[in-house]
């Protein structure tokens, strides 16, 4: 355990202590070696040297794309800046970085150097953009090549199962050979001639490891091209705002470079490092970087200095980028992790020959200055794993309703029933296989040494190794094998398919989640609506406008002039409107699509914003207060002409009316607004417009003017203080007042139909006007008019669910949210404290499982606390999307009923294939246990269990994984969080099909040979008619009864829908024409001899036998069957370590890691390890993905992991995974805008 004292460390420092962590293991060995005193001072020393060691190759030799040599002096004539002079500007903060700065002669020198306008930016030349990039890098991360195939295959082979086996094989080929050479010139006795092949069962087996290692090498590979590919989609959704030629473009993050002009708002997560050149109201969340848990205020002349890997938590700006890719702040953090990544691999195979021994004393001397803080490191010292980076939280810095991080699985429904189920049948099948092997032990002794009295021999330790591979086997086919498979394919797989269907899916858990969900709670604006809007009502100088909206000239000039200049000015400049691409469109809107509507009203009137935008730039604002969920408003303050200043202000119509104390009549003269008069327009306009579903905006204005001041104006002979924004932002002066439309998209009412039929309620969380929710909720079909439920204002749900105290109270909340359809006026609070509630609620039978929307920055508690957050892909902020579970790339609910499908198609396939693998692990291990009970050896051998169970079972899940969702999926009720994995149906489907399995077997087994006129096989070691008849029927009735499988539900068709999944009947008679290579020329090494054309009727006969009694089987009624017979009910808070279905993967050096017995027990959980190493990308950015992709960009890896290390409140260095589960709402308050994450791709 390491103490570290960060409270005053410089960013050089924390660096230097950051990559110091990765190496204290070696530092500690070293000293063990040397037996010297190691001091803080000398440990740093030795550190730095290795981080130089590792950055000058680097910085001397990448180019396009890697680092490039910081010491170049040799620049091109256009620039006057070196790449080190800028590495040495961005370290600098505050007063230190603003002299900088100024000795550079200001920003305006700065891009100057750069050979960048402020104004117009980059020429955007290819020859020059490449220039840039061969001089200052790109915005890219230089990969590490991925695992080789050779890799994958020894991953594979560390299987504990395999290993055993393979073990047993070899003991079994050594007794083999000593037995033949120690008894040369014995005669052979009668049932001895098969020793000559003795050798046959050992080689077979090496034979199937082989081919289960290169299967699973394979799967893994082609999984890993196919993520990989994934992992470039989700980077190329990531574009940014840059000016180039003095228009603004939309380009990817990774073709972003040094010298370009970045406009930067609300919710954007930095891909750069830069200066600012202009600012409103700007902060930004560091913490990824600095720990500092407060949003940092940014300025030009404040700290102008901002950084690649932050977050912009409120306001807007502009910024020259300085710095991108690896020789950004957080690219060089990159860079020694990667250092610290490949030493520490050495590190890691140095304590493999000599663990160091740490006395705790030791540790607390080495810990160096400032010990006592907070602990950090908990793990190894050498902080890596597999020569990958650290495994970083993706829950990042802020998130305040991080829960702990034992609960990090615990948003995966089906994982916790597939560890529960997965563990019980792990101990049934470890007590059957250690009872077989005993049985056939004490068996053979007592026949052999105490009935014949023979000695014991060398030989005879050959048979007991046999014993020994056969309860192996059995073990191996009692636990599902092919189930981690299944998982992994089925979720690719939809995947996949999912992306077509516009679900951008990062968390793969999350894809199976969705078709457990029993409640959606949506977004109004963009997901329910075409977010395509436009003003339709007015009430300007006292009139109300319907039909059409007024002219310029139809309203007093000092109004009209007033109106534009508000709207066109108090718009964010990013917000604009563009003509249409093709002839006979709308115009297109970009930015804000409310600002948009509102911008289009200025055209309606028939005037040009643009003007007035070009008159009057952002950089001669004297304050703005931009928009966000506590205001919902914005105001631009600017300087007024003859002196003083002027107040533009616009925001949801209720909350600007209050500000308000004058209003222009219908004369154009100004008047008290009175409060009656204020309640008039809100019963005669605003709820009118309201209640037809539209979002009503009201504008006003304030002068702040120096001498003599009207009545509506301010007497300000200095500058007022702009800090004090309630008395700025009052006694407003009201100008007009709009309705805009936002109609509900065509395909919803379906969709939300669609829904609730398949039992999902639909619930509204937005912050518009009730009775524009309430509208927007109706013509949706949320809500009818005859309904009895709940359609609340933020305000009286906060009323309803807290005490006295102002504490959410669960009982309180109970009563409140099963009828909740609409909550209105909602904050990001309201939000969480909704989805919260409802997940942690115990009144339904079997739990609810939440699905939410969002796009805004403050959405992300909310989306991290849902089992399923949905983020828009279009409007969308990057923070709400680095939140989410799924990216909605066309904004539309739709989507998500089709994410609904694939997810319950996912949920049922696994199902499909556990009915299926269980049936014929029942049947295997029964067969199994009595054969070798009562005829001395298991019926099948352990060759040919390994083929039933690694190769066929293996292909199954293939064919089951793969099948097509039909819409009957929408027309059952979700399972929720707590019923069962399988059901009375499936019960009763495996029970129903094993019965006549075992009755099939036995009947060859013991009355086989008269039956069927065949030599009896039982008494004799050799291949036999009679044993491979028992193995071939035992193979087409599991071949046929996997037709079955295909439905879980009691349908007695079987056959619909196989011919739309060529997958399935590929598989299928590749799978049947293998059989007839083994049996027919698998010979000794399958122990078969070759059947006749009756025996492979006889065959065939019992095989098809499974369909017909499936059909008999299906006539049992399912509700008469005992509730004890469904089984795998798990509750996710049970298991929290469970099947990691896209979260993180299983740790061979977690401290909370499975002894070998147990891994023994669930040998299927520890093969998903190397079966979805890839999945893992979605959720661990740098831990798993670092260098394993193809040029991702410095922005989207840290949009996936979010977070190094990073130092807490206390400044000390710790991971973040400290956070309490319980979050007051205080708490919540002050950081719900934060980020989070854990991450994707």
């Amino acid at each position: 355990m390491i103490l570290v004292d960060a409270s005053n460390l410089t960013k050089k420092e924390f660096l230097e202590n950051l990559f110091l962590f990765n190496f204290s293991g070696a530092l500690y060995e070293k000293k063990e070696e040397t037996a010297e005193p190691c001091s803080w001072k000398i440990r740093k020393k030795k550190a730095l040297e290795v981080v130089q060691g590792h950055l000058r190759p680097l910085e001397s030799s990448y180019r396009f794309g890697k680092i490039t040599n910081m010491g170049d002096q040799s620049l091109p004539s256009q620039f006057g800046i070196s790449l080190k002079d800028l590495r040495e500007l961005m370290e600098t903060r505050g007063p230190e970085g603003l002299e900088k700065v100024a000795s550079y002669g200001g920003t305006a020198e700065i891009c100057k150097k750069l050979a960048t306008s402020p104004v117009n930016g980059v020429s955007g030349s290819k020859v020059d953009l490449d220039l840039r990039r061969q001089v200052y890098g790109a915005n890219v991360i230089p990969p590490k090549p991925p695992k080789t195939f050779w890799m994958l295959m020894w991953e594979a082979v560390q299987d504990v199962t395999l290993i055993i086996l393979m073990v047993a094989a070899i003991v079994s080929l050594l007794l083999w050979l000593v037995a033949k050479y120690s008894s040369h010139g014995h005669v052979p006795e009668e049932g001895e001639d098969d020793e000559e092949h003795g050798w046959i069962d050992s080689v077979a087996i090496f034979v199937s490891v082989i081919v289960v290692v290169l299967v699973t090498a394979f799967n893994d590979y082609t999984k890993e091209r196919q993520f990989r590919g994934l992992q470039s989609r989700i980077e190329g959704e990531h574009n940014f705002s840059v000016i180039r030629e003095g228009e603004v473009h939309q380009i990817p993050v990774t073709d972003i470079v040094v010298g370009d002009i970045c406009q930067i708002k609300y919710g954007d997560l930095l891909p750069a490092d830069g200066i600012l050149l202009q600012s409103n109201d700007l902060k930004i969340d560091e913490s990824s970087l600095t720990g500092e848990s407060d949003h940092v205020k940014k300025s030009e002349s404040t700290d102008p200095m901002v950084l690649s890997g932050t977050h912009v938590m409120e306001g807007s700006g502009k910024v020259v980028v300085t710095a991108v890719g690896i020789n950004s702040q957080s690219g060089i953090i990159f860079a020694l992790l990667g250092a610290a990544a490949e030493e520490g691999e050495k590190v890691k195979e140095k304590k493999k020959e000599k663990p160091p021994k740490r006395s705790k004393k030791s540790v607390d001397l080495e810990a160096g200055p400032g010990v006592g803080q907070r602990q950090v490191v908990s793990n190894s010292h050498a902080g890596v794993r597999d020569g990958r980076p650290p495994p970083i939280p993706e829950e990042t810095v802020c998130s305040e309703n991080k829960e702990p991080e034992d609960k990090g699985h615990e948003k995966s429904v089906l994982q916790a029933k597939l560890t529960k189920l997965a563990i019980q049948i792990g101990y049934a099948g470890t007590a059957i296989a250690v009872i077989t092997v005993v049985i056939m032990f004490v068996r053979f002794s007592v026949e052999k040494y105490g009935i014949k009295g023979e000695p014991m021999e060398i030989k005879d330790g050959q048979k007991f190794v046999t014993f020994i591979i056969t309860g192996i086997t059995v073990l191996v086919v009692a636990v599902p094998e092919g189930l981690p498979l299944a998982v992994t394919l089925s979720l690719a797989y939809s995947v996949k398919k999912m992306m077509k269907d516009n679900n951008l899916v990062r968390h793969l858990d999350a894809c199976e989640t969705m078709g457990n969900a029993t409640a959606i709670c949506s977004d109004k604006t963009g997901t329910l609506t075409t977010n395509r809007m436009t003003v339709v009502k007015s009430y300007v100088n006292g009139l109300l406008s319907q039909k059409s909206l007024p002219k310029y000239t139809d309203l007093p000039p000092h109004i009209g002039d007033i109106l534009v200049h508000a709207i066109a000015v108090n718009c964010a400049y990013t917000s604009r409107m563009l003509p249409p691409e093709n002839p006979g469109e709308l115009p297109k809107q970009v930015g804000n699509k409310t600002e948009c509507a509102l911008l289009g009203f200025v055209r309606d009137l028939g005037k040009d914003y643009q003007q007035i935008r070009d008159n009057i730039t952002e950089e001669s604002f004297t304050r703005v207060y931009t928009f966000n969920s506590v205001r919902k408003s914005m105001s631009t303050v600017i300087p007024r002409e003859g002196g003083g200043f002027r107040l533009f202000t616009k925001g949801a119509s209720e909350i600007i009316m209050k500000k308000c104390a004058w209003i222009y009549s219908k004369e154009g003269k100004l008047e008290r607004f009175t409060k009656e008069m204020q309640e008039r327009l809100v019963s005669e306009v605003i709820e009118p417009m309201a209640c037809e579903g539209l979002r009503t905006i009201s504008i006003a204005f304030k002068d702040f003017v120096p001498g003599k001041a009207e009545d509506n104006q301010v007497l300000c002979n200095t500058e007022p203080e702009w800090d004090e924004e309630d008395n700025i932002v009052s006694n407003l002066t009201c100008i007009c007042l709009v309705g805009i439309e936002d109609p509900v998209r065509p395909e919803v009412p379906d969709a939300i139909k669609k829904c609730q039929r398949a039992g999902i309620t639909v619930r509204m969380v937005t912050g518009d006007n009730v009775n524009t929710a309430r509208s927007i909720a109706q013509k949706c079909g949320i809500v009818k008019p005859c309904d009895d439920f709940l359609i609340l204002e933020g305000k009286e749900f906060n009323q309803k669910i807290r005490d006295a105290n102002g504490e959410v109270q669960q009982h309180l909340l109970d009563k409140i949210w099963p009828r909740l359809r609409v909550l209105a006026r909602s904050s990001p609070t309201d939000k969480y404290v909704l989805v919260r509630g409802i997940i942690e609620s115990k009144i339904s039978e079997n739990r609810e499982v939440v699905a939410v929307t969002g796009d805004g920055t403050n959405d992300g508690p909310a989306l991290k606390k849902a089992d399923v957050g949905f983020a828009m892909g279009i409007a969308g902020t990057d923070v709400a999307k680095e939140a989410s579970d799924i990216i909605l790339t066309d904004d539309n609910f739709s989507s998500i009923v089709k994410a609904v499908l694939w997810g319950r198609n996912v949920y049922d396939s696994i199902a499909k294939f556990l009915q299926f693998q269980l049936t014929v692990n029942v049947v295997a291990v029964i067969v199994a246990f009595v054969g070798a009970c009562a005829v001395s050896s298991s019926p099948l051998k352990a060759v040919q269990m390994l083929w039933v169970n690694l190769i066929m079972d293996t292909l199954a899940s293939l064919a089951l994984a793969t099948e097509m969702p039909t819409p009957d999926l929408l027309l059952r009720k979700p399972y929720g969080r707590t019923k069962p994995l399988i059901s009375r149906t499936m019960m009763k489907n495996i029970l129903g099909q094993a019965i006549y399995q075992l009755i099939v077997i036995f009947a060859l087994l013991f009355y086989g040979g008269y039956l069927m006129d065949i030599d009896d096989g039982t008494t004799i070691i050799e291949p036999s008619v009679h044993m491979t008849m028992i193995f071939n029927t035992f193979v087409m009735m599991t071949l046929f009864n996997e037709i079955n499988a295909r439905k879980i539900h009691g349908q007695r068709n079987v056959f619909s829908g196989i011919f739309t999944n060529p997958i399935f009947y590929v598989i299928w008679v590749s799978t049947f024409v293998s059989q007839v290579v083994i049996v027919q020329f698998g010979d000794r090494a399958f122990f078969t001899l070759p059947l006749s054309f009756e025996q492979w009727l006889w065959c065939l006969l019992f095989g098809v036998g499974t369909l017909l009694w499936g059909q008999v089987v299906t006539t049992v009624p399912t509700r008469k069957l005992p509730k004890i017979m469904s089984w795998g009910r798990g509750h996710p808070e049970e298991y929290t370590d469970g099947v990691p279905l896209g979260e993180d993967g299983y740790d061979a050096d977690s401290d909370k890691r499975r002894s070998a017995g147990q891994i023994l027990w669930i040998r299927g959980l520890t093969r998903l390890q190397t079966q979805i190493r890839v999945v893992n990308a979605f959720r661990q950015g740098l831990d798993t993905r670092y260098g394993e992709r193809s040029n991702p960009s410095i922005a989207a890896v840290l949009q996936k992991q979010a977070s190094l290390k990073r130092l807490s409140q206390t400044s000390s260095i710790e991971y973040a995974d400290n956070y309490p589960y319980e979050v007051s709402v205080p708490e919540f308050e002050r950081l719900s805008s934060r980020s989070h994450t854990e991450t994707a791709v």
